[in-house]
């Protein structure tokens, strides 16, 4: 008896709290929204450049190229390795650089710079496909070794940065 006496009360008071929560969260992303609005048109290009300087850095590291990486893509029964491993290092290389090219050109040449941004991502979905799959296909994303966790991690954000070039290109 005496919860049923309550339970209007109690019914009140949470529709109440949930008005309050409702308010308070429109008030937050109001100030977020304020906050961040003066960088909205240059968030895509910094994303950019941080992709393109570490697909460039990843394919930059491999040149001149090692007979360790040649070895290790023949062991994984990568056909062609030797040319295989210069196909790998100058794409990382090139994709990195059509990255950022791409943005930098998309108030001159919007056309070309979009192709060139799409282009790119293409080639990093490529690459990162690829290198999941042969170099770190014993990587879990949950399970392992810390440190095998946490790179395989950057593989999948890489793969996931170019799939979002590869199909947003520049469009805001």
């Amino acid at each position: 008896f005496f919860i049923i006496y309550l339970l209007p009360f109690i019914v009140n008071y949470i529709i109440r709290l949930f008005i309050y929560v409702r308010k308070f969260m429109e008030k937050l992303n109001n100030l977020l929204n304020t906050l961040t609005q003066p960088f909205t048109n240059i968030i895509t290009i910094v994303v950019q450049f941080c992709l393109g300087i570490s697909f460039f850095l990843h394919g930059y590291g491999k040149i001149p190229m090692s007979e360790g990486f040649i070895g290790f893509l023949a062991s994984k029964g990568v056909p062609f390795a030797n040319i295989s491993a210069y196909v790998v290092a100058w794409g990382e290389i090139l994709a990195g650089i059509g990255i950022i090219l791409g943005g930098l050109l998309i108030k001159i040449y919007p056309i070309v710079a979009n192709v060139i941004t799409k282009l790119s991502g293409l080639t990093i979905v490529i690459i990162m496909i690829n290198a999941l799959v042969i170099a770190h296909s014993h990587w879990s994303i949950f399970i392992g070794e810390r440190g095998a966790v946490l790179f395989a991690s950057e593989q999948l954000f890489l793969l996931v940065l170019g799939l979002f070039f590869l199909v947003k290109g520049n469009n805001q």
